[in-house]
């Protein structure tokens, strides 16, 4: 006898399975019938797909018993394939097999066995027929009854399996479905995940938003994001969970490292062959790859990942367009830089529609504090916390990290078992440097960059980073550093972010390896290197005068204030064009110096300058801030005495009476005035900025501070002087948080004008000539006493965002419905009583919010449902009586919010695109049957409905919420509605509950999905079942708790595996808490329990980190909780102790006693705690 193992990793050269070898698949079949057709060719098949088969030969076995290699053979085999033909069960070896693979099934759960029906049909094989039945009784006669009835009970057992019949089927097919199946049992081509995965699930359920599972359209999927952030792991958790849903699947890593054509070609013939599952024939050159791949897999179903793509030849060469591959198919793919991808380039960087349609752009972004710490800690103690002894210093590392999951994983693993010597002396290398293998990864993207986008790298890294874009872009525009197409390079790169008002941002551990570029630019002397960000080095280079050419960008700080800077400091900076001040003073003759100096920030700026011949000739940017300079100035003449200056901020400059004199200076585009509380009014001079794009003056609270009786066109005038109707280029005009009352006519001429922010002004009313600008995108109004807006403001054809927030206009005017291009409108806490018809105009509204506006009453009009666009609808909190008909044609809505709306009488059909809904308890009487929004993840019922409702209407219906599959929370909460019984477990993606739960029994099924869980007037006992598969439940909340005793041990608290917090409160006759069970927890809160006279079993939570124990006016006694070793907090308010135990606390955990009194059990705790370790929390006495 001789078995054949399939070639592969685990077989020698002569096909001899290498000792200890386990078996894949066993094939059981009669040689005769089927070994050189069917059974060859499903046997070539499984094995070109990477499976080890064994195939045996039946017709050269000796002896009548199933040992040695046929035995191991069966025994290791995961799966089983037997194929039933006409003579199988003339073979009393074919029996044989078949008996031990049922035996061998029977003992493992891990085991499967598929049946393949040949050329003999389901009846032969049930012995319903006498094909098979005729030859069992011939092996009666030569094995014995006991023998041929296990022979038989095998048989049967096999029948009642889903198997394959090739009655009238081609056997390609057959053979291709019997693969997959195999290779989806064997998880073959599963990708191999990190040991620890932290926060996965939240990228997983975006992924799925983009995926759209079960469309037939061909999508691509673009994972971005900077190197060791997590990209490559999310594609490989995707790959396993859906490539079953495929025909064929194929994972290519490493793509980038592919750029050589012969490199490109064999991930072309690796697609084929992962696809197809067999070998292709020669890909000659990549132009034969690309045919053969739209020949051959433009009818398959198939899910592609390209790993770490770098450039456009890659992905055109193997995936280059969606009709490559069959419907339902998708492209996964994995890149640092988006550059590559077709970029639609009017979008310009904010746009969120540069990519086509078939490109769905997932940002990886890094992980929050409480992941990042389990994700570290996972690596560095195998625990999802720090032990209490390293907590601090773990908390210091992980936020030096950024969130960066390489880093946490690189970092982590490293510190494994080591001393804290070594912990102290990573955390302090990890403050000054990146990581060497984080180094190396994040390498990789720097070195791809060109000159210029290396300098403007490095700039951000050591300097920029919170700096204004526009102001930066600016200044590297005059050093021909090309930065706008830099800026976008860097971005679709993922090396940086423009985040809120337009500020730059660079991951931490990027700004590291900028900064350790150059510290080993010269590793010795510091006054070599092209940046000094350090205040310290910086100061000793220009004390000791080791300033070099080298230096480009200076920063210091307050160790400067009184420092007097000379000429002779700076002489060799010849190439300085950043610097960074706060305080000090030059002093002496500057001439021919600062040549290069482009940006010049200056904090605590002195009132006298001394300088001479400060000339700053090519000087772009300056920012003076927190300084007492005025009006005459000395520094105005010599600073801004340049043909250069585009940039001019200034902050906090309390004595600053009225704008400088811009008369000789025309080349402004930028201007800020903020927080200068005495200024009053625009210079007239100010008109001379014929390039001025951006004027901002906020927070200067005497800004139009003019009594109203004086307010005229003169005085308007004064304040702003016609002058500015010259400003043709400017943008953006923000005046926020001013005593301003009025705008003068001549706004209407800033025909440019892009952005109108007059948010918390003193604005009655604005001119007529508002509805002049023609370019107006974006208006904001908020908190201004404003009453109506002028029929003009139809005029804004342009405008897309209007923020009416908290001002008391009560009426929208009909020409509003003439804002064609409209998409957010703003009302929330207006004076706003009806929304107008013409609202139904507003074609490309994208959102409504108009909540907490209490004079909004009546019916919503029908024209609301022609916004078909409408994303958003926020009603809540307004007396709105009803809502029409029309609400379902809102096809594209998927946040409705109706949240306390209290006079609302019925909901109407809703529209099934939503995803989030909100409202009132009291429409669930008359609600329609929302079982149709499928798609709703987010469902809140909340409010405090009148008891008086149910009396009248009974018990509403609810189970219409079990047939909502998508959801994720659910807020079902009303004091005085019981709700009825409701199974909640077919809801697997419920993360998030919250419900009256009067009586648990209530909730028949819980999903183990749910992560935290919050139950309202709990007044019948919580039956073992409650908790009993809530494994991944992180937060408990117990809120008015009816019940005298919560038992934690009676109720599979040990299950609660992931409890880290439980939360009790306002548990009016709660006397007993026992929490031993609950091993896991950090935080135990207890609030406002007055009869609670015990907490059992707390003193046991070893890994208990905060004990909160508020108004538990019955609590007498505690236990002694000197074995939590990690608690951190002990607070005690209101709770009048009759008795402290001697309790051994570690020195790190803080005490707070509020509200406790004077009672001398509290004071002589609090005194030896204070004598021992020489601090405290609250005094014992507040």
């Amino acid at each position: 006898m001789k078995g054949y193992l399939s070639p592969g990793p685990a077989s020698g050269n002569d096909g001899e399975p290498l000792p200890g070898a386990e078996f894949e698949v066993f094939l059981n079949f009669r040689g005769p019938d089927t070994r050189l057709s069917f059974t060859d060719c499903l046997y070539h098949a499984m094995d070109g797909a990477g499976v080890r088969v064994f195939r045996d030969e039946e017709e050269i076995r000796k002896g009548e018993e199933i040992g040695g290699e046929l035995l191991r053979a069966i025994n290791n085999s995961k799966i089983y394939v037997t194929v039933f033909s006409r003579d199988y069960a003339s073979s009393a070896w074919c029996l044989r097999e078949l008996a031990h693979i049922v035996e061998s099934s029977r003992g493992s759960s891990g085991k499967v066995i598929f049946p393949v029906l040949y050329d003999v049909g389901a009846y032969d094989v049930k012995l319903r027929t006498g094909l098979y039945d005729e030859a069992l009784k011939k092996h009666e006669d030569r094995f014995g009854c006991d023998v041929v009835r296990r022979w038989k009970e095998a048989l049967m057992e096999v029948t009642r399996i889903k198997g394959w019949d090739l009655t009238n089927k081609g056997e390609g097919a057959v053979i291709k479905h019997i693969v997959d199946e195999v290779l989806t049992r064997l998880k073959k081509r599963q990708r191999n995940l990190p040991d620890y995965l932290v926060g996965i699930q939240d990228h997983l359920e975006g992924m799925t938003c983009l995926l759209q599972e079960g469309s037939r359209d061909v999508r691509f999927i673009v994972i971005h994001g900077m190197g060791g952030i997590g990209k490559t792991t999310l594609a490989e958790a995707v790959f396993n969970r859906i490539s079953h849903q495929f025909s064929g699947h194929s994972f290519l890593s490493n793509v980038r490292e592919s750029s050589q054509d012969d490199k490109i070609r064999e991930l072309q013939w690796r697609l084929l062959s992962d696809i197809l599952k067999f070998r292709p024939a020669r890909i000659y050159d990549t132009n034969d790859g690309i045919n053969m791949i739209k020949e051959r897999l433009r009818h398959e179903k198939a899910l592609i990942v390209l790993d770490d793509v770098d450039n456009r030849n890659q992905l055109m060469k193997l995936a280059g367009k969606h009709d490559w591959f069959g419907p339902g198919s998708r492209i996964i793919i994995t890149t640092r830089d988006i550059g590559f991808l077709p970029i639609n380039k009017g979008g310009g960087r904010d746009s969120d529609s540069i990519h086509p349609k078939e490109f769905s752009i997932y940002k990886m972004k890094v992980m929050p504090p409480n992941h990042a710490l389990e994700l570290f800690s996972k690596h560095a103690f195998r625990r999802d916390t720090p032990p209490q002894d390293y907590a601090n210093i773990a908390t210091k590392i992980v936020k030096t990290t950024g969130g960066l999951p390489l880093a946490l994983k690189v970092i982590g693993s490293s510190l494994c078992h080591k001393s804290e010597a070594v912990w102290a002396d990573m955390l302090e290398k990890i403050m000054k440097m990146p990581h060497r293998e984080v180094h190396d990864i994040l390498m990789i993207s720097y070195e791809m960059l060109e000159y210029e986008q290396k300098q403007i790298f490095l700039d951000i890294a050591c300097h920029m980073a919170g700096e204004n874009i526009n102001d930066a872009i600016l200044m590297w525009k005059s050093c021909e550093f090309f930065p706008n197409h830099t800026i976008d390079v860097l971005i679709n790169m993922s090396l940086i972010s423009i985040v809120y008002h337009e500020k730059l941002w660079m991951h931490d551990q990027l700004k590291d390896l900028g900064r350790e570029i150059v510290r080993r630019e010269n590793i010795r002397f510091p006054g070599k290197r092209s940046r000094l960000w350090c205040p310290m080095s910086a100061m000793e280079v220009i004390r000791k005068k080791k300033g070099t050419e080298e230096i480009v960008a200076l920063k210091f700080d307050g160790r400067s204030k009184s420092y007097n800077f000379t000429p002779e400091e700076f002489s060799k900076l010849e190439n300085l064009r950043f610097l960074e001040l706060d305080g000090g003073n030059f002093v002496g003759d500057f001439e021919s110096l600062f040549s290069e100096l482009r940006w010049l920030s200056w904090r605590n700026c002195p009132l006298e300058f001394q300088a001479t011949n400060f000339c700053l000739s090519n000087l772009v940017v300056l920012k003076i801030s927190r300084s007492n300079i005025i009006n005459d100035w000395d520094g105005w003449s010599q600073i801004m005495g340049t043909s250069n200056l585009k940039v001019l901020s200034l902050v906090s400059c309390k004595s600053l009476i009225k704008m400088p004199d811009f008369s000789m200076y025309s080349t402004l585009e930028r201007l800020v005035f903020k927080d200068c509380e005495s200024l009053v009014e625009i210079d007239p001079s100010i008109g001379n900025q014929e390039h001025l794009q951006y004027l901002e003056i906020s927070r200067c609270r005497r800004f139009g501070s003019l009594p109203s009786a004086e307010i005229s066109p003169c005085v308007v005038a004064r304040l702003f002087p016609d002058s500015m109707g010259n400003l043709k280029f400017l943008t953006t005009l923000k005046m926020e948080d001013l005593a301003l009352s009025e705008l003068p006519e001549s706004i209407g001429k800033l025909e440019s004008l892009l952005t109108l922010e007059l948010g918390h002004t003193k604005m009655t009313r604005l001119p007529h000539s508002i509805g002049d600008l023609k370019m107006l995108r974006k208006m904001s109004l908020y908190l201004a006493p404003i009453k109506k807006l002028p029929d003009s403001i139809g005029g804004l054809e342009s405008l897309i965002e209007l923020n009416l927030n908290l001002t008391a206009i009560t009426e929208l005017p009909t020409c509003i419905g003439n804002l064609k291009r409209l998409e957010i409108l703003y009302l929330c806490g207006s004076a706003i009583r009806e929304l107008p018809k013409t609202m139904g105009m507003l074609e490309n509204l994208t959102r409504l919010e108009a909540s907490s506006c209490k004079n909004l009453k009546g019916e919503i009009p029908s024209e609301i449902g022609d916004l078909c666009l409408l994303r958003t609808l926020n009603l809540s909190s307004s007396k709105i009586r009803r809502l029409p008909t029309t609400m379902n044609q809102l096809s594209h809505l998927q946040q409705l919010n109706l949240d306390q709306c209290d006079k609302l009488e019925r909901l109407p059909e809703l529209p099934v695109s939503l995803k989030v809904l909100a409202f009132s308890p009291h429409l669930l009487w008359t609600a329609p049957n929302l079982s149709c929004l499928t798609t709703l993840v987010d469902l809140k019922v909340w409010d405090d409905t009148p008891r008086m409702l149910q009396i009248l209407l009974g018990v509403p219906k609810i189970q219409w919420i079990e047939g909502l599959s998508n959801l994720e929370k659910l807020m079902l909460v009303s004091r005085h509605i019981t709700f009825p019984s409701i199974n909640l477990a077919t809801l697997s993606r419920l993360r998030i509950l919250e419900v009256t739960c009067v009586d648990p029994r209530s909730l028949m099924g819980l999903p183990s999905s749910l992560e935290k869980l919050s139950l309202f007037d709990v007044s019948s006992p919580m039956e073992r079942s409650l908790f009993s598969n809530l494994t991944n439940l992180s937060i408990l909340d117990l809120c008015n708790c009816q019940l005298r005793e919560v038992n934690f041990d009676n109720v599979h608290g040990e299950r609660l595996v992931k409890l880290h917090s439980l939360a009790v409160s306002d548990g009016e006759y709660l006397e007993r808490l026992t929490v031993s069970r609950l091993k896991g927890l950090l935080s135990l809160r207890v609030t406002d329990c007055p009869r609670l006279m015990e907490i059992q079993g707390v003193e046991i939570l070893e890994s208990l980190e905060a004990l909160s124990i508020y108004k538990c006016s019955c609590l007498e006694r505690l236990p002694d909780l000197s074995e939590l070793k990690t608690l951190r907090l002990l607070s005690l308010s209101d709770c009048p102790l009759k008795n402290l135990p001697e309790i051994r606390l570690q020195d790190t955990c803080f005490l707070t006693f509020a509200g406790c009194g004077n009672s001398p059990y509290y004071i002589g705790f609090y005194k030896k705690w204070k004598d021992t370790y020489g601090h405290s929390g609250d005094d014992v006495n507040s």
